[in-house]
């Protein structure tokens, strides 16, 4: 886990949802590739040559962009697939449900916070899939407000997600921690709105928030 400018008095926690509240990697491989095997449907091509070609392209972007990481729905945007066709994919083809369980040690840390702070998600994933996701881990009645990529129609990462999740919360960007396990898409552009940042490498570490911010 990591921290950055933490502010003082944080008054509203932004969690990521995948492979921040949860930790499965059959999960996170099958989100990426059941929208690949889906593009490659759609292209006429075999999933290999489906998969290679988003591994490449994001291999090249980080190339030309120091390092920084794209998401998938960025990169299906480059291949002419609109933000609005992804969120359909992710509503038809994700079934949460078939991978997660409800976790008892997370409840009971997100009981712990709430009293203390605002909470809310942002995600790549819809509504309607972020929502389905909390509901299988047992959390859905921390987060009663998600924003989601069919919120704003923008890919982390983007301002207008973390923006709109401060107007829900009615709370300014210093007062807010963003919390995720990708730091280029859930850590640094809030940094640079001025929110404070953690980075977990997966609920484990999630777990320990209520130490990090006592």
């Amino acid at each position: 886990m990591k921290t950055y400018n933490l502010p003082s008095n944080p008054k509203t926690l932004i969690f990521d949802i995948d492979s921040t509240l949860y930790t499965n990697s059959a999960y996170a491989f099958e989100q990426v590739d059941c929208q690949v095997r889906q593009f490659a449907k759609e292209r006429g091509i075999t999933a290999d040559e489906a998969r290679k070609m988003v591994a490449d392209y994001r291999k090249q972007y980080a190339a030309d962009n120091n390092g920084k990481k794209i998401s998938l729905g960025n990169t299906l945007l480059a291949f002419g697939i609109p933000i609005a066709q992804s969120v359909e994919w992710r509503k038809t083809l994700m079934e949460p449900a078939d991978f997660l369980t409800r976790d008892e040690r997370l409840i009971q840390t997100l009981s712990t916070l709430q009293p203390r702070f605002n909470l809310i998600t942002v995600t790549n994933n819809p509504v309607f899939t972020a929502r389905k996701t909390l509901d299988s881990i047992g959390i859905s009645q921390f987060f009663p407000e998600i924003v989601g990529l069919d919120t704003c129609l923008k890919s982390k990462p983007a301002v207008e997600p973390f923006m709109k999740a401060c107007q829900i919360t009615g709370t300014e960007p210093k007062d807010c921690i963003a919390i995720g396990d990708r730091y280029d898409m859930d850590i640094a552009l809030p940094i640079e709105l001025g929110m404070g940042g953690i980075l977990v490498s997966g609920v484990e570490d999630v777990y320990q928030l209520n130490q990090i911010l006592s």
